[in-house]
């Protein structure tokens, strides 16, 4: 049986040679790069109107309120910009249609809009999302995408729907993930490729109906939040586990660990030697426990080894795990976590 083809947007770009109208909703650094992009291939296709992101927020030793990356990039470029506190009221929505958007562009904003400012543009909201949707929905795809151990990563452009990242699919390019792979430089890989994801999908909508494709429920996984307590360390988990909680978390919340006080563990490797593992002493030794100190220290899991490579005390600078513990006179059967 021969499927239907995926239904077309209905909506026709602006009459004449007039540009599409866009309304940029965003927060975070990633957003920010894809608002400098869009704002300098700004033309005769498109034109940013104005930039919604939330409220400015007290940061840095001064608390001082200080707007979100996204507020900053609009400022430099003296963009019209609303900081709503909230989103679900009239005034906002008339503020946000006074506008007259064709498209509203979104790009981790942080919040579930409401039907009433997915209604708004003329066109369709659209949203830039971190990652190979079905896979990865929600507030953390980044370090999901790490976190699960997944060879390919990427940016989905879809139409916003009011269930979060449901929407049917427009465009969705992929790059592969390396080995070392960290959060940040993920986060600066899909902002260059969200960017670009988002020019051709402007580009398409400015010559017509672009098509949509429903997404496949079965596949969907999910994300959440990243809060600091994410990032304590369990060493009865899997030794490949942790070695990629040190990547998901690099540069925040940074995972961590207790040796006398706070240890982040920044970088570490996982231990292929079936007869360290092996040995009696290994094999009784509680998860968490030191079991070698060098080259490297080497760190018993529920299930494998891990070579701590770079650590830090807290409030002390990164340094070579093997130089830390040196130095702190740590000793084989020392336990991690405790």
């Amino acid at each position: 049986m021969v499927s239907p083809p995926p239904p077309l947007a209905s909506e026709s770009p602006p009459s004449g040679n007039l540009p599409m109208r866009i309304v940029f909703m965003g927060t975070p650094a990633l957003a920010a790069h894809i608002l400098e992009r869009l704002v300098a291939a700004s033309g005769k296709d498109f034109v940013v109107v104005a930039v919604v992101t939330r409220p400015d927020q007290p940061r840095n030793r001064g608390m001082r309120l200080e707007p979100s990356e996204v507020g900053a990039v609009a400022a430099r470029h003296d963009l019209p910009t609303l900081k709503p506190v909230k989103i679900r009221t009239p005034d906002f929505l008339a503020e946000l249609k006074s506008y007259a958007p064709d498209l509203l562009v979104v790009a981790a904003y942080g919040r579930i809009l409401p039907n009433g400012v997915l209604d708004a543009p003329r066109i369709m909201p659209i949203n830039v999302h971190a990652s190979l949707l079905p896979r990865h929905r929600g507030a953390a795809p980044i370090e999901g995408a790490i976190l699960a151990g997944d060879r390919e990563s990427g940016v989905t452009i879809m139409r916003v729907v009011e269930r979060m990242d449901a929407g049917p699919i427009l465009l969705r390019r992929a790059i592969p993930l390396a080995l070392d792979e960290t959060q940040g430089s993920l986060k600066e890989k899909l902002a260059e490729l969200g960017a670009s994801a988002l020019l051709e999908t402007l580009a398409i909508l400015r010559r017509g109906p672009i098509a949509e494709i429903p997404q496949d429920e079965s596949a969907a996984t999910y994300t959440a939040q990243i809060k600091k307590e994410d990032s304590i360390i369990d060493w009865s988990a899997d030794a490949a586990r942790i070695e990629r909680m040190t990547r998901a978390f690099d540069p925040w919340p940074v995972a961590r660990t207790v040796l006398g006080g706070e240890l982040l563990v920044w970088r570490a490797r996982v231990i292929d030697d079936a007869a360290l593992a092996g040995a009696p002493e290994v094999a009784a030794a509680a998860s968490g426990t030191i079991v070698r100190m060098k080259p490297e220290p080497i760190v018993k899991c529920g299930s494998g080894l891990l070579a701590l490579i770079e650590v830090q005390f807290a409030g002390r600078r990164r340094m070579a795990a093997a130089d830390f513990f040196r130095g702190r006179r740590v000793e084989v059967g020392a336990r991690l976590g405790q």
